[in-house]
C-alpha cells in the first residue's frame, strides 16, 4: 500500500502525519510525506529553516520506527493540492491522508481550499483528519 500525506508545520499537519504513520503500520507499505510551499520571495528565511528542521525531524522519527518512507519538498510555485495529487498519482497512492482546518466561509471563497481540491482531483480514496483541539 501507498500512502502519501500532505505535510504543513501545523497541529493539522502534525495530524495528518501521525494518521498515516497509523495507516501504514496497519496496513503495511510505503509512506511519502508531501511538503509543498510556493517558495520565492514570499517565504521567509526562518519558515524554511524551519521547515526543513521539522522534515528532518519526520525523516528521523520515521526511520527510528522502521517505516519505509520517503520526503518530497517542492517550492516551484504549485498549490499544495496540486503538488499532492500530483505525487499521489505518479506513485499509484492507495490512500491520500490531508489535515483539515476550520475556516469561515469567506475564508474558503477567498483563499480556496487546498483539501476541497484535493477531495475533488484525486483518483484514489481521501482520508481527512482534524486535530483533537479543533
Amino acid at each position: 500500500m501507498i500512502i502519501v500525506i500532505g505535510f504543513i508545520r501545523s497541529a493539522e499537519g502534525c495530524e495528518a502525519l501521525q494518521r498515516g504513520i497509523e495507516e501504514v503500520r496497519q496496513r503495511g507499505g510505503h509512506l511519502i510525506v508531501v511538503h509543498s510551499s510556493e517558495g520565492g520571495a514570499s517565504e521567509s528565511a526562518a519558515d524554511v529553516l524551519a521547515d526543513n528542521e521539522a522534515l528532518e525531524r519526520i525523516d528521523a522519527e520515521l526511520s527510528a520506527k522502521g517505516i519505509d518512507h520517503e520526503i518530497r519538498e517542492f517550492a516551484r510555485g504549485n498549490t499544495p493540492a496540486e503538488d499532492v495529487v500530483s505525487i499521489a498519482n505518479e506513485s499509484k497512492a492507495d490512500l491520500i491522508v490531508i489535515g483539515l482546518r476550520r475556516r469561515s466561509l469567506v475564508g474558503k471563497f477567498l483563499l480556496g481550499s487546498n483539501a476541497q481540491d484535493i477531495l475533488m482531483q484525486a483518483d484514489c480514496p481521501v482520508l481527512v483528519v482534524k486535530p483533537a483541539s479543533a
